[in-house]
């Protein structure tokens, strides 16, 4: 039998990430970049800056989905 091939994963869906660009917090939030950095502007989302950068901690938007999930049961 043959041994099953296994593929990098992609540079966004790392594991070892701890920042995300705002692109890849935006991929895995299934939503677009602009949308994504209004989420940042109004705080909903959590992001740091390192430099002139702008970068998402990587369990940030777990969190936001979270947080969305809550409110929507409250209400």
């Amino acid at each position: 039998m043959d041994e099953p091939t296994t593929f990098p994963l992609p540079p966004a869906d790392d594991p070892t990430l701890v920042l995300l660009t705002v692109e890849e917090a935006a991929r895995r939030l299934r939503i677009g970049r602009t949308t994504c950095y209004a989420l940042i502007r109004t705080g909903e989302l959590e992001s740091v800056p390192v430099g002139r950068l702008r970068r998402v901690p990587a369990d940030a938007p777990a969190a936001y989905v979270t947080r969305l999930r809550t409110a929507q049961r409250a209400a």
